[in-house]
């Protein structure tokens, strides 16, 4: 059953949501719905969450730059070497 919602945003927020919203295909009372619903749902999916710190470090390294198979051998070579 739906319930009519009052909620008081800045307007220009407004806006720009309206415009998102309108991109999508959606209305934005769905998507404030399922936004609402992403961020309550069990405890259990939140343990998969990315932590802040995570994200920031997030694009740190540039992994096209590393040759992964070098940088082991390299490793391996230095330990038993």
């Amino acid at each position: 059953m739906d319930t009519k919602l009052t909620l008081s945003i800045d307007k220009e927020i407004i806006e720009r949501a309206k415009e998102y919203a309108r991109n999508k295909n959606t209305s934005l009372s769905n998507l404030i719905e399922n936004y609402l619903v992403s961020v309550t749902k069990a405890s259990s999916s939140r343990d998969n969450e990315i932590t802040p710190l995570v994200k920031s470090l997030s694009g740190v390294l540039n992994l096209s730059e590393i040759d992964s198979k070098k940088s082991y051998s390299d490793y391996l070579n230095k330990k038993y070497g």
